[in-house]
């Protein structure tokens, strides 16, 4: 009876720490992307930056090019940059409270296995 219920216990343990690992996996996911993007956002501005106040820029919308003004293009790269890196904060808090969850879970799975 008693291994029975050691058994029904390791495996929701099991279960747990598949759903934290997954959930901290899809964390780690997010926030590469968002680096990515805030990476692209901060190239893009570097770029528009080096042209002459001018210069005839262009937005990408799908598989179209849209004439822009200038500052609207480093406004809206401006924008991603601080979006961009707002989520990764908040994703970083995301990242430290799964692997806290996950190191509870594998406590509990280290106990149980005593």
């Amino acid at each position: 009876m008693a291994e029975e219920a050691n058994r029904a216990t390791f495996f929701e343990i099991q279960n747990r720490m598949i759903e934290t690992t997954a959930k901290l996996k899809q964390v780690q996911n997010q926030m590469r992307n968002k680096e990515g993007e805030k990476k692209r956002a901060y190239l893009t501005m570097e770029e528009l930056r080096q042209l002459p106040d001018g210069t005839n820029t262009y937005k990408s919308i799908g598989r179209t090019f849209v004439l822009e003004p200038k500052p609207i293009l480093m406004n809206e790269q401006e924008q991603k940059l601080k979006d961009s890196e707002t989520a990764i904060a908040s994703l970083q808090v995301h990242t430290f409270l799964w692997k806290f969850i996950w190191d509870l879970v594998f406590f509990d799975m280290f106990v149980l296995l005593l």
